[in-house]
């Protein structure tokens, strides 16, 4: 696992203010991606965005995250995406089929629409490693993470935009 000096740290002076942040949320795994959530809008919040300019899509589990997340970055209406899930190994395959394609699905999305897209979805071996991965205030919350990321990468967006 990677340690507290590994992640990437949050810029001086970014600002999420004025940007509108399409989130995807699983319903599969509810609990731990209620927790995901609450750190989107409290990172979020840290950075300026307003709660009126969060839109939040919800689908069944994982594997349809892709799908509203194109949807989302599509409609014109998002200046990046968060896409939030957790996949919990199971004692079959299933679970590699999930992540990897939710994976391959978020990264494709935000390739072919050039809206930023913030993987949020965590893929564990075990319930006690996503909670660990979802912790409140203060603790480590890949929910709250993934709104750093959104929000620097719909700056970067903004900045190379063709004029």
């Amino acid at each position: 696992m990677a340690g507290e000096q590994a992640r990437a740290g949050v810029p001086v002076g970014l600002d999420g203010k004025g940007l509108r942040i399409g989130l995807v949320r699983s319903r599969w795994n509810a609990p731990i991606v209620d927790r995901l959530e609450e750190g989107v809008r409290r990172g979020l919040a840290a950075l300026g965005v307003t709660p009126d300019d969060l839109v939040v899509a919800s689908v069944p589990g994982s594997f349809e995250i892709p799908f509203a997340a194109r949807a989302l970055a599509q409609s014109g209406r998002v200046d990046a995406v968060i896409c939030i899930g957790a996949v919990i190994r199971g004692e079959t395959t299933h679970y590699d089929i999930v992540a990897a394609e939710c994976a391959r699905g978020v990264q494709e999305v935000q390739l072919s629409t050039a809206v930023p897209v913030a993987f949020g979805v965590l893929t564990t071996e075990d319930e006690d490693q996503a909670l660990a991965r979802s912790q409140g205030p203060g603790g480590h919350n890949v929910g709250e993470e993934s709104a750093a990321v959104a929000i620097e990468m719909a700056r970067l967006a903004e900045a190379w935009r063709p004029a």
